[in-house]
């Protein structure tokens, strides 16, 4: 049976008082490399952090940016947040990811006012069809269990094993955290992610192309359970490429997510 992605670990005495202790399961596991987390697990986990660091109804996450430091482990890991630049309609909050006493991955984002701005809104392009109208696939030889098997995924067009853009819904299967309903913003940033490796145009078995960030801009607040990515990517000549999506929920459009990606043959 598929595990939630952390369980809550007890406190450590010397634990700074806005920190939780986490441990990952085999389900946050990556396609790349066995004991190596796929980066949408603990990018939920640090939405999770900033969510409860200081949360106003009268504001909502805008942006989300994450920056991988290094591998983030299968195993015991430290959450932290802080609001950095307080504000009345626009304020600043950072998490903080930590395996063994060093940072593996940060994050920042920025908190906006929520205001009505309904009269001014303008239109953000065609929906996707929706969820019922894709079709699940078998993962594909070479890449590995956890995360993969911990979504629920409905491809519309493109695949894994096949190089080149790609339209995919994507529901989580497994709670963030043990016991607790994930938000949207914590179900979406687990799926958003997933962005390299559906709009891949590289084989994995001959090519590496790790994502080094995540930068996420959201127009209106997500919704729901299930996600899309309208998915491509653009390979540089010099080990260097982007990739890119498009992101949906069931309402339409919502915003677009990009990830630096360093470029190597296996």
């Amino acid at each position: 049976m598929t595990e939630p992605f952390f369980h809550l670990l007890p406190p450590l005495p010397d634990d700074p008082e806005d920190t939780e202790r986490v441990a990952a399961t085999h389900s946050t596991s990556g396609p790349w490399f066995d004991g190596v987390q796929h980066m949408g697990p603990p990018s939920a986990l640090l939405v999770r952090a900033m969510e409860r660091c200081g949360a106003r109804e009268s504001m909502r996450l805008a942006r989300l940016s994450v920056n991988v430091l290094g591998p983030v482990p299968v195993g015991e890991l430290t959450v932290s947040a802080r609001i950095d630049r307080p504000g009345r309609t626009i304020e600043l909050v950072s998490a903080e990811l930590r395996a063994d006493g060093r940072a593996v991955a940060i994050a920042s984002g920025w908190r906006h006012g929520v205001t009505d701005t309904a009269a001014a809104a303008t239109d953000p392009g065609p929906a996707m069809p929706m969820p019922e109208h894709g079709h699940a696939l078998p993962r594909p030889d070479g890449w590995l269990p956890g995360y993969l098997d911990a979504v629920e995924w409905r491809w519309l067009s493109g695949r894994l094993d096949e190089p080149g853009p790609a339209q995919v819904w994507g529901r989580l299967h497994v709670p963030v955290v043990d016991g607790e309903q994930p938000t949207a913003w914590q179900r979406l940033a687990s799926f958003a992610d997933s962005a390299n490796g559906a709009g891949a145009r590289l084989d994995l078995n001959k090519w590496l192309f790790l994502n080094t960030d995540l930068s996420m801009h959201l127009h209106r607040a997500p919704a729901g359970e299930w996600f899309g990515l309208d998915a491509d990517s653009e390979i540089g000549p010099d080990g260097a490429g982007t990739s890119f999506a498009r992101l949906h929920d069931e309402d339409g459009p919502l915003g677009r997510v990009a990830l630096a990606l360093t470029v190597r043959p296996r």
